[in-house]
């Protein structure tokens, strides 16, 4: 809804409000009118309660709310005698219009001086973890958030099991967008696995859609910087996916979908380009920091069989195996006919004396066809820059060579159409572009040959009507040959850049879908180790960015953990010598 509509509901709430509890203001030495009054009849409410005035501020914090006025409804209804666990649950299930049956038929009296504390243990059980909740759902959405990493896009940099802290702050926070949803999860419920938020992803003209907050951002005290590790929301959860088996469109509110983590290689105003893999900005190549480890697929030739303490020598986590196909092979018309049929690339192997077999149609036929026979010399594994230079000084390798995508390559942006992938440009993952990173109130040029790069930006994530008849472009019904931004974008990119799935193929992050930054690794777990292996104990409180290589905290952790515990003894043994 527009900030206008929320406005009007939130009057209409108001006078509900005022209608169903005038006269319990009234009983309670107060005037009716403050009922209706907005906000102040709040502040009136937590003395008519007996609780604090900062609790009328919880009332209008997202999902925080949701807590917050159910139990205004029962704190309500106690301070005029209705105690009863019967009183409780009509409370719940009637919406709080049970105060509208108690206000206008119940002869009740006001309870000032009524006592807070729970007169059982089950209630202050519940009073205790409400107001746990409370406070971990304000630290969760506007200070911290846990999140951890799923998958290997930014390896070596970040490894999967690992667990951050990602601050809201730095970027500044950005309060929920989805108006109804459970506290600290994000799209699914645990255990019963449906939805977190009312949602209808079916349906984008549902009601339930319309509950949706104006996209709003607290004041950060940084902006984001070229090489940031940054925390978002998956832009292209909202349309057609890439894949091929994409079916149908599928909706998510914008702070309910998918959480990635990558490093922004562009911010708005750059120009950026890919040349063999590297990327350059506005003309020049983007030094990494110290501390980023980005890594290539590379075809590795041994002089022996590659073993697995080989790989672990080099840290070698993904890979394939090569197969041995002579190239004269290639000029058998009944292959090439073959791989036409079956929607095969052929140019997708490498043709020295060995072929990847890194996507396509590979069938069974094939293999038999080609007589393909897996190597024991020839390896197809991803390597740091470092890595790959030790490498080739190693006595049992023959050569590594890194692999660099040609185009063009399926699926890379902005070639996709209806959800099915195309081909329009000469480009690759390793060989792209150069594009450039749209900025907040900067105008670009529009015509049939730029649209494809804007087209979502400009229908999707700035909701414009956008048609094309002919060569003809129109925005919102007028005709437009420009068209200015209305918030900045970002270019997010894994450093594992042959296993990432970035901005190579979604394009554009918007600023309105920024949720953090990554700033502090307590927790890294490698579910391949062994006993105590399992923890990588060099990575654990350890910082995400900042100079040099990380330098782990835990043993100083440690130690404050014990001298706390030291101090707490000899303070209560003198507290007891005392006594």
């Amino acid at each position: 809804m527009s900030i206008y509509q929320w406005f009007v509901f939130f009057l209409f709430v108001q006078l509900i409000h005022g209608l169903g509890t005038w006269k319990l203001y009234q009983k309670a030495g107060k005037k009716p009118i403050e009922a209706f009054i907005p906000i102040y009849n709040s502040i009136i409410l937590m003395k008519i309660i007996n609780r604090p005035t900062w609790w009328t501020l919880l009332l209008f914090v997202p999902i925080i709310n949701l807590i917050m006025i159910p139990v205004v409804w029962v704190e309500t209804l106690r301070s005029f005698g209705k105690n009863s666990t019967l009183d409780t649950w009509l409370a719940l299930f009637t919406f709080g219009f049970y105060i509208y049956y108690v206000n206008y038929t119940q002869d009740v009296k006001h309870i000032a001086d009524r006592s807070l504390t729970s007169p059982t243990k089950v209630g202050d059980t519940i009073s205790s973890l409400v107001f746990a909740i409370v406070v971990a759902t304000l630290v969760h959405t506007y200070v911290m958030q846990p999140f951890t990493i799923p998958s290997s896009s930014l390896e070596k940099t970040l490894l999967i099991g690992d667990f951050l802290f990602v601050s809201k702050f730095h970027y500044g926070a950005r309060p929920p967008m989805t108006a109804v949803a459970a506290p600290m999860v994000h799209d699914t419920l645990p255990i019963i696995h449906v939805k977190s938020y009312l949602y209808d992803d079916k349906n984008p003209n549902s009601w339930k859609n319309k509950l949706q907050f104006p996209y709003f951002r607290f004041p950060g005290f940084q902006d984001i910087k070229n090489n940031d590790i940054v925390v978002f929301n998956w832009p292209r959860d909202t349309l057609f996916h890439m894949y091929k088996n994409a079916d149908r469109r599928y909706d998510k509110p914008i702070d309910k979908k998918t959480n990635y983590v990558k490093r922004c290689v562009g911010i708005p105003g750059d120009s950026l380009q890919i040349k063999d893999g590297i990327v350059f900005i506005n003309g020049k190549e983007l030094v990494l920091p110290e501390r980023a480890k980005p890594q290539y697929f590379h075809i590795i030739n041994t002089k022996e069989s590659i073993s697995e303490s080989f790989k672990q020598d080099y840290e070698i986590t993904e890979g394939m195996p090569l197969f041995e196909i002579q190239n004269s092979i290639w000029d058998r018309q009944d292959v090439k006919d073959y791989f036409v049929k079956n929607d095969v690339n052929i140019e997708e192997f490498a043709r020295d004396s060995v072929s990847t077999i890194f996507t396509g149609n590979i069938t069974q036929d094939i293999y038999t066809r080609l007589s393909l026979k897996q190597s024991d010399h020839y390896f197809f594994g991803n390597l740091t820059f470092e890595k790959a230079e030790k490498m080739k000084a190693d006595s049992r390798v023959t050569s590594v060579k890194r692999y660099i995508k040609k185009g063009p390559e399926d699926g890379i942006f902005p070639d996709f159409k209806d959800g099915k992938p195309s081909v329009t440009n000469n480009w690759s993952g390793d060989n792209f572009g150069p594009i450039y990173i749209p900025k907040e109130g900067v105008a670009v040029a529009l015509n049939r040959k730029t649209l494809p790069f804007y087209k979502i930006i400009i229908s999707e994530y700035e909701k414009n009507d956008l048609k094309v008849v002919g060569d003809d472009i129109y925005v919102n019904g007028e005709k437009a040959t420009t068209y200015t931004f209305k918030q900045n974008y970002y270019w997010m990119m894994g450093d594992n850049r042959h296993n990432s799935l970035d901005a190579r193929y979604f394009g554009y992050t918007p600023e309105d879908h920024i949720v953090g930054k990554p700033v502090f690794l307590w927790m890294s777990w490698d579910s391949n180790g062994k006993g105590l292996n399992k923890i990588r104990w060099e990575r654990l409180f350890t910082t995400v960015s900042g100079e040099g290589q990380p330098q782990s905290y835990f043993k100083y952790f440690l130690g404050l953990l014990a001298l706390y515990f030291v101090g707490e003894y000899f303070w209560k043994k003198r507290k007891a010598s005392k006594e």
